[in-house]
């Protein structure tokens, strides 16, 4: 599947306001994690132009910042869509389908799994155990639940956001 690649869009209002924040934080130790942390807040995820920004002005090389970020599972290297589409893939929901589940929406949506729609309306992740294994196969879209879900049923559930 061809990957989705959503050009970078940051403004001047964004680099300023990171600018400022590393300029507060560079000589703390220890300062990469926040800064880090402060940068996906204000861009909403941590494409490599941000990342080199945060290399940059900490003269650190951009490796170490890109290793930091695919270590922790807090930071995303993708955009997140409007709505995120979150499928269960534990044990449970597993053997219930879910696997179908997903690959039909990465299908239906034309992404892959941590990728966002061009439009920016959808975004698609696997997750484990949410806690709702009665009502397997799960998946989520934002705070919404979806259960005992089939393959048919996933264009009707997207076409509520669209």
């Amino acid at each position: 599947m061809a990957s989705n690649k959503i050009p970078f869009a940051g403004s001047k209002e964004q680099e300023a306001a990171l600018m400022q924040y590393i300029a507060e934080k560079k000589d703390d130790p220890g300062c990469l994690m926040p800064i880090l942390q402060k940068a996906q807040e204000i861009y909403g995820y941590l494409p490599i132009e941000v990342q080199t920004m945060i290399a940059d002005e900490l003269h650190i090389p951009l490796e170490k910042v890109y290793g930091v970020v695919t270590f922790y599972a807090q930071f995303a290297l993708n955009p997140k869509g409007r709505y995120k589409i979150s499928v269960c893939l534990g044990t449970a929901c597993y053997v219930k389908g879910s696997g179908d589940i997903f690959n039909k929406l990465q299908e239906l949506l034309g992404i892959g799994s941590g990728e966002c729609t061009p439009d920016g309306k959808f975004s698609l992740e696997a997750c484990r155990c949410i806690g709702a294994c009665g009502l397997a196969p799960v998946m989520t879209v934002n705070e919404d639940v979806y259960g005992r879900l089939t393959v048919d049923e996933l264009s009707g559930i997207l076409n509520k956001y669209a």
